[in-house]
């Protein structure tokens, strides 16, 4: 092609070395699950995707401040596509760590193993160099969730939010695909690096291709109004599932959206191609917060406030400014673990057949364990972006980047979302500390304590972001 071969080298394979270790896992914890006693099989993938995630982790973070083209630039590995990436592995292990509390033993392995699948989907998203391996990511992020969202076997609701994520993401890799087509037609190219016109400026036909592929972007990240499938999907998958779609989905999703917007947008014409995407985080930051109110389930709580989150994501994008770029992974961080930490919390409270997300399963909480009460307080202050917290350090953060690239009316409408979500988090702190004569709802004692440790991961994670808001490293993030 081109009149030249393109060779592939170690360096090819070792840039994706992270990512076919958690893939190689996957297969490992299935295999574990065919030759050994279910017993032994179940503690085994469990551990083998443990040790897995952390092996992955620390050589992607050994890899920070490398900037490789990958297969010809179908895999770039920057710092952009290795921050993401430790953020889908840190959830990644939090999720395994939530999943020894199900009930569902005979499942753990096939549960290991689409995890450890759908978080290979993720990390591919983040160092998509081409619009082929960006669909390739998405699409196994995707069919493994399908399943995940299903896998219990009891549970018609799990069923039926399985169907829902099935049908509508499905539509939406449609516009994916389409988007991608108009835009190949337009540069004659995949890369998406090269698909800027080089003679300058933007035509028709590049324009629709990259509204339509953003819609499918949108989707993925459940902005208004492509949101309607989080709030079932959220309530109906089982917990662990929910915690790891909350963040996987989104990082990968952002990861993607950002290299887009950074590389493949004109930045001349940057503000009213991307004028449509930040209308949408606008109307997501209000109607996220303000359909989080009337809430009573945890899962649908977090999934309207997931909505508000993906708006204040989205809109530090605004202006195509390295600091927004680094507001938006600080912020992702920041967000993965509060998130987390909270659906931890929602784990400890549940039992073999009952999940703990009931709005009164939480009152009088402070009173029968405290520890869990003060941590879930520490997540929801953190949600709502009290000050002296790592979610208020990452609004500031938001909420300078876009007033300084002139897009000071996403700041206000951050502001006033961010006021809304005090009483949305507040509801479940008033919950917890509230005196209750006779509890509602009784705790259940699920035999594993581990995601204690998810939980203090967490809390752990929030208290040092909230003290070291900055990234290591040079302040280039992309290589093209």
């Amino acid at each position: 092609m081109n009149g030249y071969v393109q060779l592939v080298t170690m360096l090819d394979y070792q840039a994706l070395l992270p990512t076919i270790i958690i893939g190689g896992a996957g297969l490992l914890a299935v295999f574990a699950d065919l030759v050994l006693p279910r017993r032994v099989a179940n503690a085994t993938a469990l551990l083998v995707g443990v040790i897995a995630t952390v092996l992955a982790g620390l050589y992607a973070y050994g890899s920070y401040g490398v900037h490789y083209l990958a297969f010809g630039g179908g895999f770039v590995l920057d710092n952009l596509s290795i921050a993401f990436q430790e953020i889908v592995l840190l959830s990644t292990v939090v999720t395994l760590l939530l999943f020894s509390r199900r009930g569902d033993a005979d499942d753990r392995p096939a549960y290991v193993a689409l995890v450890l699948w759908s978080a290979t989907g993720a990390m591919i998203m983040s160092g998509a160099g081409t619009l082929m391996t960006l669909f390739l990511g998405i699409e196994i992020l995707s069919l493994a969730l399908y399943c995940l969202c299903a896998i219990q076997r009891d549970n018609d609701r799990a069923k039926e939010a399985g169907l829902k994520y099935l049908i509508l993401s499905s539509t939406a890799s449609g516009f994916l695909l389409y988007g991608m087509a108009l835009l190949f037609g337009s540069a004659g190219t995949v890369r998406i690096a090269a698909l800027i016109n080089p003679q300058g400026g933007t035509h028709g036909l590049y324009a629709l291709g990259m509204g339509i592929f953003l819609v499918g972007l949108a989707f993925k990240l459940a902005l208004v109004p492509f949101h309607v499938w989080a709030p079932d999907v959220y309530q109906g998958a089982p917990l662990p599932v929910t915690a790891f779609m909350s963040v996987a989905t989104k990082a990968g999703a952002l990861a993607a959206l950002g290299r887009v917007i950074y590389t493949a947008v004109p930045h001349a014409d940057a503000h009213w191609i991307l004028l449509p995407v930040f209308i949408l985080a606008a109307a997501s930051m209000l109607v996220g917060n303000l359909g989080a109110l009337a809430q009573t389930d945890i899962k649908r709580l977090l999934a309207y406030s997931s909505v508000a989150q993906a708006g204040y994501l989205v809109a530090a994008f605004a202006g195509t400014t390295e600091t927004g770029m680094r507001s938006a992974v600080y912020y992702l961080a920041v967000y993965a673990f509060m998130n987390l930490g909270a659906f931890g919390v929602a784990a400890l409270l549940s039992g073999e057949r009952e999940e703990g997300t009931s709005l009164a399963a939480y009152e009088g909480l402070a009173a029968r364990r405290p520890l869990l009460a003060a941590a879930m307080t520490f997540f929801m202050l953190s949600l709502a972006g009290m000050p002296i917290t790592a979610g208020f350090l990452g609004k500031i953060f938001i909420l300078s980047a876009t007033v300084h690239a002139g897009y000071w009316p996403l700041g206000v409408l951050l502001i006033v979302g961010s006021a809304i979500s005090f009483y949305v988090y507040f509801k479940v702190i008033r919950a917890m500390y509230a005196r209750v004569e006779r509890f509602a709802h009784a705790l259940a004692s699920p035999p594993s304590q581990l995601p204690w440790i998810a939980v203090a991961i967490c809390a752990v994670a929030v208290i040092v972001l909230t003290f070291v808001p900055v990234m290591p490293g040079d302040a280039t993030f992309f290589v093209k």
